[in-house]
């Protein structure tokens, strides 16, 4: 039997099948978006927690720079017995993988050799929450606080506030198309006082 043009023009057999077929890229799209979103709001959370973790290993277990940890700065700095470490004695250190630095514009002590052990640590606690994360992406500064005296015989002279940051993470979503190969994550910082300075376990 022949099928006239005019009756193949009014046939709608295969229509819901070829609307579904356009509407489907669109729809596997916004769900693999939604999944993506919530994907992406996990991942930064771990990140915030593993920062605050690597903040309170930090400052309840060996300073980075050993020498900021043993230096006495009545006899070596000339400093009065007692009191508080001014900035243009110590302004801060910043201390990533590879080694420790002084601050840019400030003064620092000796800083002695760097507890690189110590610094693994403290990615591994990290690590823990999040293990996307390589020791290049943290790095830990001491500045400062006022805290702490000259002399002190008990500790460490300074008590600095300890902050540890995460950076250059980068978020990959499943929707390549929709976001691009990777998304980057801000920084993330979390601050402490120095409580120990000293030993290898956190309370």
């Amino acid at each position: 039997m022949r099928t006239s043009p005019a009756s193949l023009w009014r046939d709608r057999d295969g229509a819901s099948a070829a609307e579904f077929a356009m509407i489907l890229p669109l729809l596997l799209l916004f769900l693999f978006g939604i999944i993506d979103a919530g994907r992406l709001m996990w991942t930064w959370n771990r990140a915030e927690q593993a920062t605050q973790a690597g903040a309170r290993y930090a400052v309840a277990t060996n300073m980075l720079p050993s020498g900021l940890a043993t230096y006495d700065f009545a006899v070596d700095g000339g400093l009065p017995q007692g009191t508080a470490i001014p900035t243009s004695a110590f302004g801060g250190v910043t201390c990533t993988s590879g080694g420790c630095t002084c601050s840019t514009g400030t003064t620092c002590p000796p800083l002695g050799a760097f507890n690189g052990t110590d610094f693994d640590l403290i990615v591994q606690r990290m690590q823990i929450f999040l293990p996307e994360i390589q020791a290049a992406n943290v790095r830990v500064d001491y500045v400062n606080s006022g805290l702490g005296f000259a002399g002190d015989p008990n500790a460490p002279d300074v008590a600095p506030n300890v902050t540890v940051s995460l950076t250059g993470l980068d978020f990959a979503p499943i929707t390549t198309l929709m976001f691009g190969a990777s998304v980057p994550m801000p920084d993330f910082h979390s601050s402490l006082t120095l409580e120990d300075g000293s030993g290898r376990r956190s309370n």
